[in-house]
């Protein structure tokens, strides 16, 4: 049985000038221990479906699936309060924007120790030694001192580190990782993915990597979900999406790398009429 099983997933946005459907129809299943990549373009639905999964979709959201499923329990059918025992302590997620997620009004110690007491019923010291070993674990050495700083005094890559360790707080089987390296530099890039991919190892975690960098995708995925306007265009295993790309939408992606290109330029998505893989519904 998968860690988490969706089927027909749509999301739809009532706007005021009509429905508009940011997700349409779409598969995900990941297993535990697996990496999956989903992949596209910024706008493809890649977020807006995984903030369903976690619901945390605005009230002009509406959301509809067949299935979906995380260990066998139905989380459509679920409760808000039911739902609430499971989102954040059993599946996690790291958003895109750390900043943006971290509570400027509170220390970034505050903010690990809420997750601590609300899921695991952690209090005062007990539940400050647990956040200063997990920020040493995501490679922040001064946690003790750390606890104390507010978001804004530290670093975006140092944010980040904080992000993932209210993330892996409470060892979630599922991780939903949301361009997770987004505004960070090169370097700090390659030590968050370095750390997220060993993080999983060692929990035996299901992670959802969600991105738009090929690069990332190759590194760190063993499957991949290929999304275009939120629709599925491709799946495949990381090694057959790369060296035998069924979609066009996939070819675009990879010949838009910069190492792929050939002649004076890069190709433009006017070189391509995209449509599903076969198979694809």
């Amino acid at each position: 049985m998968p860690l988490l099983e969706i089927k027909n997933l749509t999301v739809s946005f009532d706007t005021s000038v009509g429905l508009f459907k940011a997700v349409d129809g779409i598969d995900v299943s990941v297993d535990a221990r697996e990496v999956l990549a989903i992949v596209g373009e910024s706008g493809s639905g890649k977020s807006v479906a995984m903030l369903a999964v976690m619901g945390l979709l605005p009230s002009t959201a509406t959301v509809t699936a067949d299935k979906m499923e995380f260990e066998g329990l139905d989380l459509l059918a679920m409760s808000p309060a039911e739902k609430r025992k499971i989102i954040g302590k059993d599946i996690a997620m790291i958003f895109q924007e750390p900043i943006a997620s971290l509570n400027p009004c509170f220390t970034v110690g505050f903010q690990i120790e809420e997750v601590l007491s609300k899921h695991l019923g952690l209090k005062g010291r007990v539940a400050r030694q647990r956040a200063v070993e997990l920020l040493h674990l995501v490679g922040i050495k001064d946690g003790a001192d750390r606890l104390n700083a507010f978001p804004h005094q530290m670093s975006g890559g140092q944010c980040q580190r904080v992000m993932i360790a209210m993330a892996i707080s409470c060892n979630p089987k599922l991780l939903i990782a949301d361009e997770p390296t987004t505004a960070l530099d090169v370097t700090i890039q390659k030590q968050i993915l370095d750390l997220l991919v060993r993080l999983q190892a060692e929990h035996g975690m299901g992670l959802i990597m969600i991105t738009h960098d090929m690069g990332v995708v190759a590194e760190t995925a063993d499957r991949v979900i290929v999304q275009y306007k939120g629709h599925k265009m491709e799946e495949a295993d990381v090694l057959s999406l790369f060296e035998n790309p069924k979609s066009n939408y996939t070819r675009a992606l990879l010949s838009a790398l910069p190492e792929n290109a050939v002649g004076d330029r890069l190709p433009t998505v006017s070189d391509f009429v995209f449509e599903p893989a076969p198979g694809v519904a």
